[in-house]
C-alpha cells in the first residue's frame, strides 16, 4: 500500500513536469525544455511499475528517456578524452547475442520438424514483407539515401527476443517465436546481406561479403558462445552428446574463419591466427565461464537469467544512446518523418504477418507469433552494421528509433491480444 502511493506521487510528479515542459516550450524557454521533459519521462517509466497493466511500458518508456537526454546533450554520449563511444555497440551486441545463445539449446531448432507450416511461413515473410515494406516506406517519405537504407536494413534483420517476449504476453505459440527467431538468426548472414544487395545497393555500396563476415562476429559466433555456455553450464547432456555440439559450434567459427580467408585475407597464416583467436573468444571462454558459474553459482539457472536479461536490456539502451547522440543532427532534420516511416514499417510487418498467416489458415496462436516475429525486428543488428559501414549517423538512424517504437508498439499488441481468448480472436 505505501509503494503504491509512491508510484501516485511519481505519476503526479511526471504529470507536472509534462505541463512545465510544455509551457517551457511555449514560452521558447528552452534552457528548461531538456530537464522538465526527461524528469517527466524517468518519473512515468517508474510510475507504470506500479500499475500492473501499464508496468510493460516502464523499460520503453526508460528508453525514450535515454534518447532524450542524448538528444539535448549529447556531447556526454559521444566520447570521452580519445575514445569514441560508438566502439562500444559490437562488444555491446555481443554481449546481447551471447546471452540470446545462453537461452537456448539445438532442441529449439528442432522445432522447424515439429511445426514446419508455421517456421516456414513465418521465414518467408520475415524476409520478403519486411524488406519491400522498407524500402517501400523510404521512397514514399522521400527519404536521403543514406537513411533510406537504414529503413531497409532494419527490414532486411531477422527477428529479436523481443518478440519472444511478446509471444508470451500475448498467449501465443511460444515454441514456434523461438524456433523462428533460432532459424532467422542463423540464415541472417545470408539473407540480410543479400536483402541489402537486392533493396539498397541502388542507396549505397554494399559490400555483401563484408556484411556476411559482420553478422557471423556480432550475431552467429556470439550464440555459439552462448550455447556452448549453456551446455556446459547445465550438466543435463551426455558427455557424447557435448563433444558432437560443441565440434558442431567449432565448424560453425571455422566457416567464419573460411569465409574472411577466401574474401580478405587470402593467406594461411591469417586464416589459423583467426580461427585460433575466436576459438580461445568463443569456445573456451564460454567454457572455462559455464564451469565458474556452476562454482560460484551452483548453477542458478534463474539468477543467470536475470543478469543477462538487465545486460541485456542495458545493452540495448546504451546502443540506442549512443546512436542517437552520434545522429543528432540528422535525426533532428527528419525525426518526425522517420518516426511516422517507421511506425508504419512495424504496423505494416504485424497486419501482413498476421494476415498472410490467416490466409495460410494457420492457428490462432501462430498467426499472433508470425505477427511478431514479422514486425519486430533485431534493431541491435542493424545498428552494428550500419556502424561496420561507418554510417552510423545516417544508416543507423532507424535502428535507433524502430527499437523502441517496436516495444511500445509490440507490448500494447501483446496487452490487448492477451485480453482476447483464442476463439474471440477467430
Amino acid at each position: 500500500m505505501q509503494n503504491m502511493k509512491v508510484y501516485k506521487i511519481l505519476l503526479l510528479f511526471a504529470a507536472i513536469s509534462f505541463c512545465l515542459f510544455a509551457g517551457a516550450y511555449l514560452m521558447e524557454q528552452n534552457q528548461f525544455t531538456g530537464p522538465f521533459l526527461i524528469s517527466a519521462l524517468v518519473g512515468l517509466a517508474i510510475a507504470v511499475r506500479g500499475y500492473h497493466r501499464f508496468k510493460g511500458f516502464s523499460y520503453s518508456i526508460m528508453i525514450l528517456s535515454a534518447v532524450t537526454i542524448s538528444l539535448y546533450y549529447p556531447q556526454y554520449f559521444i566520447g570521452i578524452g580519445g575514445f569514441q563511444f560508438k566502439l562500444l555497440i559490437v562488444p555491446l551486441l555481443q554481449i546481447i547475442m551471447f546471452g540470446m545463445g545462453s537461452q537456448m539449446s539445438l532442441s529449439d531448432f528442432v522445432g522447424i520438424i515439429k511445426m514446419p507450416k508455421g517456421v516456414i511461413a513465418g521465414v518467408i515473410c520475415q524476409f520478403s514483407i519486411m524488406p519491400i515494406i522498407g524500402i517501400s516506406v523510404a521512397t514514399l517519405f522521400k527519404f536521403a539515401p543514406e537513411i533510406a537504407a537504414g529503413i531497409v536494413l532494419v527490414g532486411s534483420s531477422p527477428s529479436g527476443m523481443a518478440s519472444n517476449v511478446m509471444s508470451f504476453i500475448a498467449k501465443a505459440n511460444l515454441a514456434l517465436s523461438v524456433t523462428l527467431t533460432a532459424f532467422a538468426t542463423l540464415l541472417s548472414p545470408l539473407m540480410t546481406p543479400f536483402l541489402m544487395k537486392v533493396f539498397a545497393g541502388q542507396l549505397i555500396e554494399i559490400d555483401f561479403w563484408n556484411m556476411m563476415t559482420g553478422i557471423f562476429n556480432m550475431v552467429i559466433l556470439p550464440i555459439c558462445a552462448g550455447l556452448i555456455f549453456n551446455l556446459f553450464s547445465q550438466g543435463f547432456s551426455y558427455k557424447k552428446t557435448q563433444v558432437i555440439q560443441l565440434a558442431s559450434f567449432l565448424g560453425v567459427i571455422f566457416l567464419k574463419s573460411v569465409i574472411n580467408y577466401f574474401t580478405a585475407a587470402h593467406v594461411i597464416s591469417v586464416l589459423l591466427n583467426n580461427y585460433l583467436w575466436d576459438i580461445l573468444l568463443f569456445a573456451v571462454a564460454p567454457v572455462m565461464m559455464a564451469f565458474v558459474f556452476k562454482i560460484l553459482a551452483k548453477g542458478n539457472k534463474e539468477l543467470l537469467d536475470n543478469i543477462l536479461s538487465f545486460v541485456s536490456m542495458t545493452g540495448i539502451g546504451l546502443i540506442i544512446t549512443i546512436i542517437t547522440a552520434a545522429g543528432r543532427d540528422s535525426l533532428l532534420e527528419v525525426g518526425l518523418l522517420l518516426i511516422a516511416a517507421c511506425f508504419l514499417h512495424n504496423i505494416f510487418g504485424y497486419s501482413l504477418g498476421y494476415g498472410v498467416s490467416k490466409l495460410l489458415k494457420l492457428k490462432e496462436q501462430d498467426c499472433r507469433t508470425i505477427a511478431l516475429e514479422v514486425g519486430m525486428q533485431n534493431g541491435g543488428l542493424a545498428s552494428g552494421l550500419a556502424l561496420q559501414m561507418g554510417k552510423v549517423a545516417t544508416v543507423g538512424l532507424a535502428p535507433a528509433i524502430f527499437g523502441p517504437l517496436m516495444n511500445i508498439t509490440g507490448s500494447s499488441l501483446a496487452t490487448w491480444w492477451r485480453g482476447r481468448s483464442l476463439k474471440q480472436s477467430k
